[in-house]
């Protein structure tokens, strides 16, 4: 859904000292959009239409692959913008991965025009969306390292452990594991299996439960 309201430019500190013709140009054509959680924001194929600036929520970008393997390319939460949008907008390209809202998601939306006039006049827009934009750069070199050279029981390892809520476990599936690594449900459920053979964790149908963090915590190399 898509209100009038006036852009809520708290979440995004980079543009508080925004140039006063360009805080007009963003106040002006800048919709407040409320998106429902499961809503599918954009897939493969899809021309890119909006610069999409989030103030509250979180949006998972994913890519699935020839042989139906899919994996979290990033997330994008509030404060934050999505790069792959920034790239199709600047590049006329359209989507190559899918967003979907993981969560009920409040934001900007920036028509493709007037971004390309922000981007044009404003040394201050032109810096909040390449900081961006270089952040998930770097977030993207550090997956492409996970995925390629570390093993995947330290990976897994380091998941459970950083995503483990306050009762020491997870409410998750071997599915939604694999995607998150980028791997095959196959591997991180013989993983998993290992794991409660070493006694680490207790699995149950749709959840995991951290036995020995600490046993986690030497396997993942992060131990002091």
């Amino acid at each position: 859904m898509t209100t009038d309201a006036a852009p809520e430019l708290d979440a995004f500190p980079l543009l508080a000292g925004l140039e006063a013709d360009s805080l007009a140009l963003l106040r002006q054509s800048a919709a407040r959009l409320e998106i429902p959680r499961g809503t599918v924001l954009f897939q493969p194929g899809s021309l890119c239409q909006s610069f999409l600036m989030m103030i509250d929520g979180s949006v998972r970008v994913q890519m699935l692959s020839e042989t139906g393997r899919e994996i979290v390319l990033y997330r994008v939460g509030r404060g934050e913008t999505c790069i792959l949008t920034t790239v199709c907008l600047m590049t006329r390209q359209d989507y190559s991965a899918e967003g979907v809202a993981e969560t009920d998601l409040r934001a900007l939306g920036l028509g493709a025009r007037p971004f390309q006039e922000l981007l044009a006049r404003s040394a201050l827009f032109r810096e909040f969306v390449f900081a961006s934009f270089g952040s998930r750069l770097n977030g993207f070199m550090m997956l492409v390292e996970e995925v390629a050279f570390r093993r995947i029981d330290l990976r897994l390892a380091r998941f459970l452990l950083d995503h483990r809520d306050t009762r020491g476990g997870l409410d998750t599936t071997h599915q939604a594991l694999a995607v998150e690594l980028g791997t095959a449900r196959e591997v991180v459920s013989r993983q998993l299996k290992e794991f409660e053979r070493r006694g680490f964790v207790d699995l149950a149908r749709g959840h995991i439960l951290l036995r020995d963090p600490a046993g986690l915590e030497r396997l993942s190399g992060d131990a002091v």
